[in-house]
C-alpha cells in the first residue's frame, strides 16, 4: 500500500499513465516545471500575462492542478471497493478593470481519468470546459471613505467561514452562481455582502457523460434560487463577529424533480485568527427552518416543516518558536433526521466547503455537516517559510441513529446499529517548490470503522478505509 492505493490498482495505472490522458497530464505539469525553471522572476508576476504583453488594467492568470488519488476499503454502498483516478483541473481567469467598470470571466476545465465504472466520482470531479464566471462589475466610493462593489452575471463567491457558501479549493469542480452580488468594505475589518443568484447545475450528471468527460454547458433556472446577506464587524471582544441569513427556494422543473426545498438559515459566528503566543477560537452556530419533502418523487406532495441546526467550536493556541506549532480542539454537531419527529431535522449544508474541517473530499469525503457529532484534536507546524504539516484525529458519532450517517450513505432505519461511526486520522503536507509558480500538496486519511459502519444493513464489508492523494499545482 502506498498513500492508500490498492496494489492491484497501482499496477493497472502504469499503462494508463503512459497513454493518452496520462501523457497529457505529465506534459502539462512537466512543461510547467520547465517554464518555471527558465522564466525566473517574471513568473512571479504571471508569465502568461507577461508573454501577452497585457496592457494596464488587464489581468490574465491561470492554474493547472494534477491530482493522483486512491481509496481502499470503500465506506459507500454500491461503489467500487477500491478505486483510483487522475483528476485534472485547469482554470483561466481574464479581467479588464477600466475603473470604475470591470468585465471578466473564468474558464474551469475539470476532468477525471481512469476511475472504475462504478466509481463514486461524479459532478464533484467532472465539469469539462465550463465558463463558471462571466460578469460585469462596478466599483465605487461610499460615505466615510468606504468602498462598494457590484457584480452581475456568472460568478463564484466565498462568504464568512465558507461552511455554507464557498468557491471550492480542494474539490475538482466548484460552486458557481448566476445573479448579482453587492459587497461593502468599511474600516477595521467591517464588511457587508448581499446577493441573489441562481446556482449553476453542473452537467453532465449522468454516469456515461461523467465517465467520458463530456462537455455540456451548466445551466441555471429560476426553479432554484439562493439569496442572503452577511455582516461582519471587527474589533468585537478581541476578535470578529459575523451575522448572516440565507434563503433557498426550489421547485420541480420539466426534467428536474426536486425535494421542493424552501429553507431559511440564520447564523452567527465569532472568531479570532491564530497568532503566535495567543489563544484563538472559531465559534459558529446556524439554525435552519422552512419546508421540504422527503423525496424527489412526483407522488411525494407532503411538505414537512424543517427544524435543523449546525454548531462548530474550535479553540486553539499557537506557540512561539521557529516552527510556530499550533494545537486546537474541535467540536462539530450537525443535526440528523430523528425518527418519530414531526419535522425534518437533517441540516442542509447549502453550498459550503468542508475540506478544512473534515479532511479530503473527492474519492474520500466521508464526513459532512449533517447527522454528525464529532470531537477531535489538530496539530499544525511550519518547518520553514515554504512548507506546513497538519495532523488531525476525530471521533465520529451519529446525531440520529436512524438517519444516513453524514456523507457515507450508510443507514439503519431501524436504529439497531448504534451511534458510533468510528475514528478518522488524517495528515497533510504542503510545500512551495517555486514561489508563486509550483507547489505540492499531499495527504492521507484513515477511517477506522466503528460499529455503525460495520453493522448497518447497507454498510460495505470492506474493512477500514484508506485514502491518499498527491496534488501538483502550476500557477501561471
Amino acid at each position: 500500500m502506498i498513500f492508500g492505493f490498492p496494489d492491484p490498482v497501482r499496477k493497472g495505472r502504469v499503462s494508463f499513465l503512459l497513454s493518452g490522458a496520462g501523457r497529457t497530464a505529465l506534459a502539462v505539469v512537466g512543461g510547467g516545471v520547465l517554464l518555471a525553471g527558465n522564466a525566473g522572476a517574471a513568473l512571479a508576476q504571471g508569465w502568461l500575462e507577461t508573454a501577452l504583453g497585457a496592457p494596464e488594467g488587464l489581468t490574465v492568470k491561470g492554474e493547472v492542478r494534477a491530482r493522483v488519488e486512491g481509496i481502499d476499503g470503500q465506506f459507500r454502498p454500491n461503489a467500487a471497493q477500491d478505486d483510483a483516478l487522475l483528476a485534472l483541473k485547469t482554470t483561466l481567469q481574464v479581467e479588464y478593470d477600466g475603473g470604475p467598470w470591470r468585465v471578466g470571466g473564468e474558464l474551469w476545465d475539470a476532468r477525471a481519468y481512469g476511475e472504475k465504472s462504478n466509481s463514486s466520482a461524479g459532478t464533484n470531479e467532472v465539469d469539462a470546459m465550463e465558463l463558471v464566471q462571466a460578469y460585469v462589475g462596478l466599483d465605487f466610493d461610499m460615505a466615510g471613505g468606504t468602498k462598494g462593489q457590484l457584480t452581475a452575471g456568472r460568478f463564484t463567491m466565498n462568504v464568512g467561514s465558507r461552511r455554507l457558501v464557498a468557491r471550492q479549493a480542494f474539490r475538482n469542480t466548484t460552486n458557481a452562481f448566476t445573479g448579482a452580488n453587492f459587497q461593502w468594505k468599511g474600516h477595521g475589518g467591517d464588511q457587508f455582502t448581499a446577493f441573489w443568484a441562481m446556482p449553476q447545475l453542473r452537467l453532465p450528471d449522468d454516469r456515461e457523460g461523467i465517465h467520458d468527460n463530456s462537455v455540456k454547458w451548466d445551466k441555471e433556472t429560476t426553479g432554484l434560487q439562493f439569496y442572503g446577506a452577511s455582516f461582519t464587524k471587527g474589533g468585537v471582544l478581541g476578535g470578529t463577529l459575523e451575522v448572516y441569513a440565507y434563503g433557498l427556494d426550489e421547485r420541480d422543473g420539466a426534467d428536474r424533480p426536486t425535494r421542493n426545498r424552501h429553507l431559511y438559515t440564520p447564523g452567527l459566528r465569532a472568531w479570532r485568527k491564530p497568532t503566535a503566543g495567543k489563544f484563538d477560537y472559531d465559534l459558529e452556530g446556524a439554525y435552519q427552518f422552512g419546508s421540504t419533502r422527503l423525496t424527489t418523487s412526483g407522488a411525494d406532495v407532503t411538505d414537512l416543516d424543517v427544524s435543523a441546526y449546525l454548531i462548530h467550536a474550535e479553540f486553539g493556541r499557537t506557540f512561539g518558536g521557529g516552527w510556530q506549532p499550533r494545537l486546537s480542539a474541535d467540536f462539530d454537531l450537525g443535526s440528523g433526521d430523528k425518527a418519530g419527529s414531526k419535522s425534518y431535522n437533517r441540516f442542509d449544508t447549502l453550498f459550503g466547503a468542508r475540506r478544512f474541517d473534515f479532511g479530503p473530499t473527492s474519492l474520500y469525503g466521508a464526513i459532512g455537516r449533517f447527522n454528525l457529532m464529532s470531537g477531535g484534536v489538530r496539530g499544525e507546524v511550519k518547518p520553514d517559510k515554504v512548507s506546513d504539516i497538519m495532523v488531525m484525529y476525530r471521533a465520529l458519532w451519529l446525531d440520529s441513529k436512524t438517519d444516513s450517517f453524514s456523507s457515507t450513505g450508510v443507514r439503519d432505519a431501524a436504529g439497531e446499529s448504534g451511534r458510533f461511526g468510528g475514528h478518522q486520522i488524517e495528515a497533510r503536507y504542503r510545500r512551495t517548490l517555486i514561489p508563486d509558480v509550483l507547489r505540492v500538496d499531499t495527504g492521507v486519511a484513515y477511517l477506522a470503522k466503528g460499529r455503525f459502519l460495520k453493522e448497518a444493513p447497507n454498510a460495505p464489508q470492506s474493512g477500514d478505509t484508506k485514502y491518499g492523494y498527491v496534488d501538483l499545482y502550476f500557477d501561471f
